[in-house]
């Protein structure tokens, strides 16, 4: 217990290269927000090796501070890359059933995927059990047409 009330920031360290070895299975960027701030504390600790308050509080403070003012910035230009594409955008073109009959002015549902949508149609009324696919989505709405028709 003495050595590792001595050494913390190996603990500290330890932390962040497991919060950054999650993140490759997140993606997401907050567990490598959350690495750098353990990785700030594990420096705080080598300075400052007695002085649990400081290293726990420079830790959350670079940690907010990276959630709030870089993960933001890094995922708008992620998201700016060529090719990428958001699960919503990956809908599109998708095949699905229709559960309730679909018109263009109220919404039914549709399953696509596995997962229930609300739906309108992009013209005409589509009965349900209709093999639909997928045209555009429209917030929380998916714009289907039925798969057996060529698109209006």
């Amino acid at each position: 217990m003495q050595w590792l009330a001595e050494h913390l920031w190996v603990v500290w360290m330890a932390l962040a290269a497991l919060l950054g070895v999650t993140e490759l299975l997140t993606l997401d960027f907050t567990l490598l927000m959350l690495a750098t701030g353990a990785l700030a504390g594990g420096l705080v600790a080598l300075v400052l090796p007695g002085v649990l308050w400081a290293q726990i509080a420079v830790a959350v403070v670079v940690a907010i501070a990276m959630l709030g003012l870089l993960r933001p910035t890094l995922l708008r230009k992620v998201r700016a890359l060529p090719g990428y594409r958001s699960s919503v955008d990956k809908m599109i073109g998708s095949p699905g059933v229709a559960i309730t009959e679909i018109t263009p002015g109220s919404t039914g549902e549709v399953k696509v995927a596995g997962e229930v949508w609300s739906a309108r149609s992009v013209e005409g009324t589509i009965p349900s059990g209709t093999e639909i696919e997928v045209y555009r989505i429209d917030g929380a709405i998916a714009i289907v047409y039925p798969r057996n028709l060529a698109l209006p």
